[in-house]
């Protein structure tokens, strides 16, 4: 026993202290993109054409963060520092198109109404499901329950069945092997509910996106309600879009 007391003397405080202070992001975090229209030569393709999955538009220059893999290949090809990606960690939206960037203020997220924060804001249960994901996404949603994140203190748990669920979290792009088990897992699930999308690939489809065994993201077959891009999604960002789903951000 005092082992055991020395070596926890020892650790001292693992649990990260955010949401009260900012969070330490690795070097190569890609955070919220950031275009500057201004500087955009208008006959320019080169940031759209070194793009894997077609997440640029340009003339106008936008970009979908429901699609982007956050690899950086389009800011390095940019001749003109157009497009660039900040640190911004906050990518969630509840509305598809609240993952567009075009160099405009993004709306600030909205959290659940009313009644349902009256519901779920002190206590909200998840099933996790991986519909087809590559395990990347799974785990940092997984990390979430460790020692450093501590999930648990805001009230937020996974849970092991859709019938102790309050709502789901999908990764993967909905492989048709996975349509039918993730409709009834949904199904399962008591009302009210809702669904959070998360990564790139339960988003759009993300790299698998036009494939005829990909149903392009969750939304294909279920009301989505929040939308948490990347790829795989930064467990900070998972975080934080949940904290400002139930208003705590």
């Amino acid at each position: 026993m005092i082992n055991l007391l020395l070596a926890r003397f020892r650790q001292k405080h693992r649990t990260i202290a955010f949401p009260k202070a900012e969070p330490t992001l690795p070097d190569r975090f890609q955070g919220v993109p950031e275009i500057d229209p201004a500087r955009c030569a208008k006959e320019c393709n080169a940031c759209a054409d070194a793009c894997p999955v077609g997440a640029i538009q340009t003339n106008p220059l936008r970009l979908d963060m429901g699609r982007c893999l956050f690899c950086g290949a389009c800011a390095e090809a940019c001749p003109t520092g157009a497009l660039s990606f900040s640190r911004d960690y906050a990518l969630s939206a509840r509305t598809r198109e609240g993952l567009m960037v075009d160099g405009q203020t993004r709306e600030k997220m909205q959290a659940l109404d009313a009644h349902m924060l009256r519901i779920f804001g002190r206590s909200l249960k998840l099933r996790q499901v991986s519909a087809g994901g590559c395990n990347a996404c799974e785990a940092d949603c997984n990390v979430l329950s460790t020692v450093v994140f501590d999930l648990g203190r805001f009230g937020i748990q996974f849970v092991a069945g859709p019938r102790h669920a309050d709502g789901l979290l999908i990764t993967g792009p909905v492989t048709e092997n996975m349509r039918l088990a993730l409709e009834k897992t949904y199904e399962a699930t008591p009302e009210p509910r809702f669904v959070i999308a998360v990564g790139a690939c339960a988003i759009s489809g993300g790299p698998y996106a036009g494939h005829p065994e990909a149903q392009d993201g969750a939304a294909a077959s279920l009301p989505v309600d929040l939308y948490i891009p990347g790829c795989p999604t930064h467990p900070i960002t998972i975080l934080d879009g949940l904290l400002r789903l139930l208003a705590r951000r």
